[in-house]
Formats: C-alpha cells, structure tokens, sequence
C-alpha cells in the first residue's frame, strides 16, 4: 500500500459531498465519534467550572464558619 496514490486505484476517491460523509460505508461511525469527542470538549470545561465555582463558594462558606467561631 503506498498510501492511498489516487492513481493506482487503492485510497479513498470521493465524487460528492454524500460519497465524503458516508465514508465508504462508516460515516455513522467516523462522524458519531467526531460528535461524540467535540461534545465532551464542550461540556469539560463547563463542568470544571462549574466544580472550581462550588469548591471556591465552599472554602468560601467555611472560612466564614470559623471566623464566626
């Protein structure tokens, strides 16, 4: 294999856009694990900050709790 050289036959040729989202058959895989990744990219950071959030309101409430004592 010489890495998908169009013109000896071998490699991925795409005549359309549906040919390229299809993927040969495994676009349902490719593009749902694309999804899948750019989702969790999403909502990390979202939830880590939502976390630091809850965790400086925490620290926050006990130093007030001691300073009371």
């Amino acid at each position: 294999m010489d890495g998908g050289d169009p013109n000896n036959g071998s490699g991925m040729i795409w005549n359309s856009p549906s040919d390229f989202f299809a993927m040969g058959g495994y676009g349902l895989y490719v593009w749902g694990a694309y999804g899948v990744t750019a989702a969790c990219m999403l909502i990390d950071p979202v939830l880590a900050a939502r976390r630091h959030r809850r965790a400086l309101n925490d620290s926050a409430r006990d130093c007030d709790q001691e300073d009371r004592r």
